[in-house]
């Protein structure tokens, strides 16, 4: 009988007793067996990804999607996974899933007691600055992000110091320490109607380079941008994308607009990742390539049918940190807690909800 403990350690060691752990508890590793009981508890799971998961890999999966989705029950706690999350994480265990803004809105209608963020950590601050009373967990604290790594709330106060009065909007994908010194947040798929909302002739916008660019291209608002950049989206290039076209002219090509202004050029559609599911489930190309992170074409693979997908397939190493081992020693051992300075949180908490209210 294969048994996935047999091949697979739990993911860190016997951890140190957290405050989450404290008022919480620490629960019994459950048994990760693959047996009949799971196999069949979990078979409706795997018809949502078996034309995407190998059946020689299942077996591995299936435990812990059990184990974890009967965990979430008795911590009384819900996922949150971002479109990038592998497929047996969006697909099999996730309770909300979506882009950033789609999360950071439904983050706060759960009565769930703990939010696990299948995502990166500023991700994991958005759902823990909309709901502060709730425990957030991050499965693992080092998933980080590019461009929130580019720039800090230090450069954001000095940015206000080289532009009095400019009003600064921030990318969702920053820390709560930048969203602290901002006016208001945005999202890729409402950058320009924030951008334009504040009624100025110029913003600063930060920190996502190419996003300003393709946001500047159809406003005429001056927009002084920050010179950060998305390690997965800044990979893309036009000429690549121009070969696929070449030797498939009917290929619909759609392209996230955190690409260069290149590649959204030669693309036949740019938008978020919520727009670009739904081009293709409305559309319904017969041949679609996806210019974003790879594991979002296999979950909108597992939900549509018709449509072949072509895979460029740039993975992103911080969305890839989160997995599925990791969830359930996050559930089992309340780790790793997400907890932010309460000045900063009352501070950076404002740019959201002004963000979400725009609707």
């Amino acid at each position: 009988m294969y048994n996935a403990s047999d091949t697979q350690t739990l993911a860190r060691p016997m951890p140190a007793l957290s405050d989450a752990a404290a008022r919480f508890g620490v629960l019994p590793m459950p048994n990760l067996a693959w047996t009949p009981e799971v196999e069949r508890e979990t078979a409706h799971l795997y018809e949502k990804v078996k034309g995407i998961i190998p059946p020689v890999e299942w077996p591995f999966h299936a435990p812990y999607v059990k184990a974890i989705n009967d965990l979430k029950k008795e911590r009384n706690a819900v996922i949150l996974a971002h479109n990038y999350q592998t497929p047996e994480i969006y697909n099999c265990v996730a309770d909300v899933v979506g882009d950033s803004l789609q999360l950071a809105r439904l983050a706060t209608k759960t009565d769930a007691e703990i939010i696990v963020q299948g995502g990166v950590h500023f991700m994991a601050e958005t759902s823990k600055l909309l709901n502060p009373s709730k425990t957030i967990l991050i499965p693992d604290s080092k998933a980080g992000c590019s461009l929130a790594e580019s720039i800090t709330g230090a450069d954001v106060r000095l940015l206000r110091q080289r532009y009095p009065g400019v009003p600064v909007v921030a990318y969702v994908n920053t820390s709560a320490d930048v969203k602290a010194e901002v006016d208001i947040c945005c999202t890729s798929s409402n950058a320009l109607k924030v951008v334009e909302s504040l009624g100025t002739d110029r913003v600063l916008f930060l920190p996502d380079r190419y996003l300003a660019q393709n946001v500047q291209a159809q406003t005429k608002v001056q927009i002084i941008a920050w010179h950060g950049a998305c390690e997965v989206h800044e990979r893309f290039t036009a000429e690549e994308l121009l070969r696929y076209r070449e030797d498939d002219p009917s290929i619909q090509i759609i392209a996230h607009p955190e690409c260069p202004p290149e590649v959204v050029a030669v693309s036949d559609f740019a938008g978020s990742t919520a727009a670009m599911i739904d081009f293709v489930k409305t559309k319904k190309p017969k041949r679609v390539l996806l210019v974003t992170e790879c594991s979002m074409a296999s979950n909108v693979e597992a939900e549509t049918k018709g449509t072949e997908f072509v895979k460029p397939c740039n993975l992103c190493p911080h969305m890839k940190r989160i997995t599925l081992p990791k969830i359930l020693d996050s559930l089992v051992y309340m780790r790793e807690e997400v907890l932010i300075d309460p000045e900063i949180a009352e501070r950076a908490r404002r740019p959201v909800e002004r963000m979400i209210a725009l609707g």
